[in-house]
């Protein structure tokens, strides 16, 4: 099958078609309004449920009562509206329920502008919402992973029994670029262990409220009064976010075995690092690149390896330095970890990131 042009908007809502996604509730937000109207179209198309809903609120509400009732549920937005989600997005970690939501990122703080950004990056890593949970957090750099992260994004959802977010930005989402068709529209599942795949889609929901025709009724809550009963809540989840830990973590190196000097970037801006890696090569820099996929879990373990040999850091984001924290803390003082970045919606170039690096070498 010949591949396809498509944004990244277009491709994270056909992957989410081809997941299962049964119901998706959204509001209009640049740069991720591609997204609601494809989804508006294909949705429709399938025989499946849409809503544009009133308000960033209750499109997350929604997605709620769709997951408690067994259906993969998505909604999407931008940074503001992800803002107002994280309510109901801390709700449904409360209550075990899978979904996926994706965050096409922009400039903040508050309305900022429409431009590419990774400034929720702490929003994404920390939860974002109140109480003890975490969110699988996948950042894809290409549209053709958007696509695949977004099934294996459903997949992990219903895996963990939890909301995962696809964490992509402005230029991500409105960028087009081939896809494969025949690896987009296959109907095997993504990988959501690295032991194997699963098709989430066949595994039982005997916790879904369906209607309690020949059992005892479902309760889906994430209300305890009783502080015992919330602590064995919370130690339960734990336990899963340990086990995420351990064996969720992704992430992509370039030319590292040898390398004096990491750069660490994700999404989009790994793509333009990775090019300054090339051109310090043929410097005769022994540079390399660390990508982390998963921007939680993190990938600490891989980076403590690097710092083993490596003797510096350099952190490149569009933001005013947040993934920066974890690179630290990760290395642990072992090594020296710099930052450069650009925010408002500028983004650096190749040429910019080869000086930054020049710099500290």
């Amino acid at each position: 099958m010949k591949d396809v042009l498509m944004t990244g908007n277009e491709a994270i809502g056909e992957a989410a078609i081809v997941a299962g996604c049964k119901f998706y509730a959204g509001y209009p937000i640049t740069p991720q309004n591609e997204l609601t109207a494809y989804m508006a179209k294909r949705m429709v198309e399938e025989k499946r449920v849409f809503i544009q809903s009133e308000s960033e609120l209750a499109a997350i509400n929604m997605v709620f009562g769709a997951s408690a009732a067994g259906a993969r549920a998505m909604t999407s937005s931008s940074g503001p509206g992800i803002s107002l989600k994280q309510e109901g997005i801390s709700y449904l970690a409360g209550s075990e329920l899978p979904a996926v939501i994706v965050n096409v990122m922009r400039g903040g703080p508050g309305l900022g502008n429409i431009a590419p950004s990774q400034s929720d990056y702490f929003q994404a890593t920390r939860g974002g919402g109140h109480g003890d949970y975490y969110t699988i957090a996948l950042a894809p750099a290409s549209v053709q992973e958007a696509a695949e992260l977004t099934k294996l994004a459903f997949d992990l959802a219903d895996k963990y029994r939890g909301p995962v977010l696809v964490v992509a930005d402005g230029m991500l989402g409105q960028m087009m670029e081939p896809v494969e068709r025949s690896r987009l529209l296959s109907t095997k599942r993504s990988e959501a262990s690295p032991e194997g795949t699963v098709d989430c889609q066949q595994i039982a929901k005997p916790w879904a409220l369906t209607g309690a025709k020949g059992r005892k009724p479902n309760i889906i809550r994430s209300m305890y009064l009783d502080p015992d009963v919330l602590e064995e809540v919370n130690n339960r989840l734990q336990k899963r976010y340990s086990e995420i830990r351990k064996t969720q973590v992704r992430v992509e190196k370039f030319l590292t075995d040898d390398a004096e000097l990491i750069i660490v970037a994700y999404g989009t801006v790994s793509r333009i690092a990775k090019a300054a890696v090339q051109n310090l090569r043929k410097k005769k820099k022994k540079a390399g690149l660390l990508r982390p996929i998963t921007l939680w879990p993190f990938p600490q373990q891989e980076l403590r390896q690097l710092a083993k040999t490596a003797r510096r850091f350099l952190t490149v984001e569009l933001s005013c330095g947040q993934m920066v924290d974890d690179v630290r803390l990760a290395v642990n003082g072992a090594r020296e970890v710099h930052f450069y970045g650009r925010s408002g919606g500028n983004v650096p170039s190749v040429e910019e990131i080869e000086i930054q690096a020049e710099k500290i070498y």
